[in-house]
């Protein structure tokens, strides 16, 4: 079995945020430690480093994950989204993260980015989400703020603005 070299970097050939990019890594290195240090986009917050709190929570494949348990080297050829993604245009907000403003769904914000990627990923997902599945999917992260009931508002107000535009006759 061939040795490696922990100090070795090897090429990382992914999408990132609807883009190719190339990137270089350690074999250890964490995709949180890789989308912050390396590349620069520092929307992917890192809280607990044990994939308990949910901050660092990005989409691959279109499904949540947590990029700090997530090696680097185990994106290539994925789709990775993050947080940056989010907004349509630069000084536009997405109607999730719209409806956070509008119903106080953060204060200081640093689980959100985290709490939003999940939230994005179910209403993609099932864009008829209700209360429980809202509640059930945010059970995988720690809010130490808010107490979730604004969070929870925002999302159920997403939702539904997500079912109108999507059914505009009705």
């Amino acid at each position: 079995m061939p040795r490696m070299n922990a100090a070795q970097r090897h090429g990382i050939d992914f999408t990132l945020n609807g883009r190719k990019v190339r990137a270089e890594a350690e074999n250890r290195m964490l995709l949180s430690d890789l989308l912050r240090h390396e590349i620069g986009l520092t929307g992917t917050h890192v809280g607990c480093e044990h994939g308990v709190c949910g901050a660092c929570t990005v989409q691959i494949d279109g499904k949540p994950a947590r990029a700090c348990l997530t090696l680097a080297q185990q994106v290539r050829g994925s789709d990775v989204r993050t947080v940056e993604a989010l907004a349509p245009a630069p000084a536009e907000l997405s109607p999730l993260q719209a409806a956070f403003r509008r119903h106080h769904g953060l204060q200081c914000g640093f689980c959100t980015p985290g709490i939003l990627m999940s939230l994005d990923a179910l209403l993609r997902e099932r864009p008829d989400a209700g209360l429980e599945d809202i509640r059930e999917h945010l059970s995988g992260h720690l809010c130490r703020c808010t107490g979730y009931a604004t969070i929870v508002e925002a999302a159920l107000a997403a939702a539904e603005e997500q079912r109108k535009e999507e059914t505009p006759y009705a």
